[in-house]
């Protein structure tokens, strides 16, 4: 296991790499020199308030269970499930790191993942929304951009999502016994059966105490969220502008989606390589090629790279190799 994920990440950070040094050729090193060490400390700077911002989303969604977090406790935690998100293959380390960290603290692992299942809600129905409001905006204000079909993509994929999570919601009877006869076909053991039984019904406990949280606090995380994303998905818009290229705002926003989410596709830690090939085919039409590879370079760097090397020492101090052998196995 510890062999094939080691492949793996060389194989991503290959791929990161190679695809956009392929695309920019000889262009790309004089495009990167045109980029001010102010815009990248301006957009390593964005990155951090959004940290912020999503740790303060911890702190609301787990007091209202009760427990009291610290701001900086919260960054860690925040920062360290980050790290695990980009360092495992389709962010499966991501939920496990912040159930596990929340358990530290007290909170039942059910709950913590229930937490984490909140989180992903809340981020799709930010998404539907900016969506549905980037369409009405170029009803309103024709822009030249011809992305019905991206939007479509996108929208379907949010809402599928969102109608799956809802159906497990309401008939999660049918799906626990649909998914202890899939892991007795796995040759998963009784005791084993039986606790994520056991964490899958606090699970559902747990989501329904969120429904019991007051208006003005899931309205306060909804903002934060609002808040993280916006930030996050003008980076892209800002590293085009850093190296000499412009596109619209909200041209951006959809491209760092599609391509975001067709990394996902590539089963590599951070979506590496396909994140990388979509994001620069998206970008051509716009602008030369060198400028839109080190655009991507930059991107990357900032809401990928930044994460691994920012986040690797705060995972190490919290969770250690305990957590990092169970997400790898």
């Amino acid at each position: 296991m510890k062999r094939r994920y080691s492949l793996l990440a060389l194989a991503g950070l290959g791929l990161g790499l190679g695809i956009p040094v392929l695309v920019g050729g000889r262009e790309l090193l004089p495009v990167l020199a045109r980029l001010q060490p102010e815009h990248l400390v301006m957009m390593l700077g964005m990155i951090l308030l959004a940290w912020n911002f999503n740790a303060g989303r911890v702190r609301l969604l787990i007091g209202g269970f009760g427990y009291r977090l610290k701001q900086r406790q919260a960054l860690a935690i925040l920062m360290a499930t980050e790290f695990a998100i980009c360092a495992t293959p389709g962010a499966t380390g991501g939920p496990v790191t912040y159930a596990w960290l929340l358990h530290r603290l007290g909170l039942p692992t059910g709950r913590g993942i229930a937490l984490y299942a909140v989180d992903q809600i809340i981020d799709m129905v930010f998404f539907i929304t900016a969506l549905a409001g980037l369409t009405l905006y170029w009803l309103i204000v024709p822009s030249g951009l011809h992305l019905g079909w991206h939007v479509a993509v996108l929208s379907l994929l949010l809402l599928g999502g969102m109608a799956l999570a809802w159906w497990v919601i309401l008939h999660y009877r049918r799906f626990l016994l649909a998914s202890g006869r899939l892991l007795r076909r796995m040759n998963i053991s009784t005791a084993g059966r039986r606790r994520l039984a056991r964490w899958a019904l606090e699970f559902r406990r747990s989501l329904q105490l969120v429904r019991q949280f007051s208006v003005y606090r899931l309205w306060a995380v909804y903002m934060l969220c609002v808040g993280h994303w916006l930030l996050r998905y003008s980076i892209l818009y800002l590293a085009v502008r850093a190296v000499g290229g412009s596109i619209p705002w909200s041209y951006a926003f959809v491209a760092q989606m599609l391509s975001l989410t067709a990394g996902q596709a590539t089963l590599l830690p951070g979506g590496s390589g396909g994140t990388e090939a979509s994001s620069s085919l998206l970008l051509l039409p716009y602008m030369d090629a060198g400028t839109a590879a080190g655009a991507v370079l930059v991107w990357r760097f900032v809401t990928f790279y930044w994460y691994l090397i920012a986040g690797a020492p705060v995972f190490a101090m919290l969770a250690g190799r305990p957590l990092w052998r169970r997400i790898h196995g």
